[in-house]
């Protein structure tokens, strides 16, 4: 695809182990890969890796993983993804839980004064999309709430998502 659009392309690997393929994704055209911390031995290695391949870096929370983890490696990416549903398959309902995680983030994120951009994954539709906002989200990421209906519901999916009527 990357052939075809210069839209940035902001790919989630929710592969392990994850570091043999940073190299091959850069090359394909990514430039923000997001990994999760489960997914390798050493993130803050896996973040050197995708730093030095000049692509920007994401680190993703399971629903599980505390944000404290981000303590020590906050100066060093570039987004932060909340899983908000267990990630493994689309459809599921969105875990309020997640909303505290959010505003943390947040907080951390407003700390150090950097454009770190928090992304919401999971459970995501015209319910919850203002929600994940109003705690702090400034990506939001919606599968089933958008292609539900099939193509030509497409553009109303996403105004609902948006706040319309």
């Amino acid at each position: 695809l990357r052939p075809h659009s210069t839209l940035p392309f902001d790919v989630h690997l929710m592969i392990s182990p994850v570091d043999h393929f940073l190299d091959a994704f850069a090359a394909a055209g990514a430039d923000i890969i997001t990994v999760h911390p489960e997914a390798g031995p050493h993130i803050h290695r896996t973040v050197q890796h995708i730093k030095s391949l000049g692509k920007q870096a994401g680190v993703s929370l399971n629903p599980a993983t505390p944000a404290k983890m981000l303590d020590y490696l906050i100066d060093d990416i570039d987004l932060v993804l909340i899983m908000s549903v267990n990630p493994g398959f689309g459809g599921q309902s969105f875990i309020s839980s997640q909303l505290r995680k959010i505003e943390a983030v947040r907080k951390m994120i407003d700390k150090t004064g950097r454009d770190i951009r928090l992304e919401v994954d999971g459970g995501i539709d015209a319910g919850t999309a203002p929600l994940a906002i109003a705690a702090g989200a400034d990506v939001l990421v919606a599968g089933t709430a958008t292609f539900k209906g099939g193509p030509d519901a497409y553009a109303d999916n996403i105004r609902r998502l948006r706040g319309g009527a």
